[in-house]
């Protein structure tokens, strides 16, 4: 079967920045929706349309078609007392961008201090030119609920609960924090 509109597609794959350090060795494969439903970057869907199980691929993603680039308006300075202790690197929090009015930026503890933490909302990998090295390892007809919820179920997919995995990652959690 051929990668198209509504198919399941499994991949293999390897992420690197531009100088091709290696940033991501992906340990189970990305599975996504194929056809435009924002489950993977733009330019992968791109690279693979049409393709079939076995076909390779390394193919590099400038920032604009990436995470975009580096805001440093997206790096905050807040009052320890202010977030919930511990407090550590790591830790993400939602919050408002300065002067924005628009969706709500998940920041990133970067740096602590005795009274003062760095948040930076900006993608980890924004401002980077990024190398993935792809390799199609199954593609499937999407089905009915997948395509009406606009994402994959099942393994390495999305899960509703309905079943016993359990998907959510360590910290995830500390994303529900608002930041006012």
């Amino acid at each position: 079967m051929k990668i198209a509109q509504n198919t399941v597609v499994s991949v293999n794959y390897k992420l690197s920045d531009a100088q091709n350090n290696l940033i991501e060795d992906g340990a189970q494969p990305m599975v996504y929706l194929h056809g435009g439903y924002e489950n993977t970057l733009p330019k992968i869907e791109e690279e693979l349309d049409g393709k079939d199980v076995g076909y390779t691929s390394t193919i590099q993603i400038e920032p604009e078609d990436a995470f975009g680039d580096y805001d440093p308006n997206l790096v905050k300075v807040e009052d320890r007392n202010r977030l919930p202790e511990p407090i550590e690197v790591g830790m993400q929090f939602e919050g408002m961008a300065e002067g924005s009015d628009e969706e709500p930026v998940i920041f990133t503890v970067t740096e602590v201090a005795d009274d003062k933490v760095v948040l930076d909302g900006n993608h980890p990998l924004a401002g980077m030119a990024l190398r993935f090295d792809l390799s199609v390892i199954d593609v499937r007809a999407a089905t009915e609920e997948e395509i009406a919820h606009g994402h994959v179920h099942g393994a390495h997919g999305h899960d509703h609960g309905h079943g016993e995995i359990d998907d959510s990652e360590e910290g995830d959690h500390f994303r529900s924090q608002p930041l006012q």
